[in-house]
């Protein structure tokens, strides 16, 4: 899945470290198309951890991205970094 130009009507979730320079770029690409997102403090929060590690299988890197309940990727960028 493109996240570069993912269609409207979609459900994009992210799992994130509110300090990652990866994770705001991920929140900004998805801002500034106006795209709804809903994010989550994987690194405070043990139960959006839980969450993460569930669909990641364990990975820790952040932002984790889920569109439509379905597990994309980890990292952002091209490559993926995070």
């Amino acid at each position: 899945m493109d996240l570069e130009v993912l269609e409207p009507g979609h459900r994009v979730e992210m799992y994130i470290s509110p300090t990652c320079p990866y994770c705001v770029q991920a929140r900004a690409h998805f801002d500034a198309r106006a795209y709804p997102n809903t994010v989550y403090d994987a690194q405070n929060d043990p139960a959006h951890r839980a969450a993460m590690f569930a669909f990641t299988g364990g990975d820790p890197t952040v932002p984790a991205i889920v569109v439509d309940g379905a597990y994309v990727q980890s990292g952002w960028g091209s490559p993926p970094r995070g």
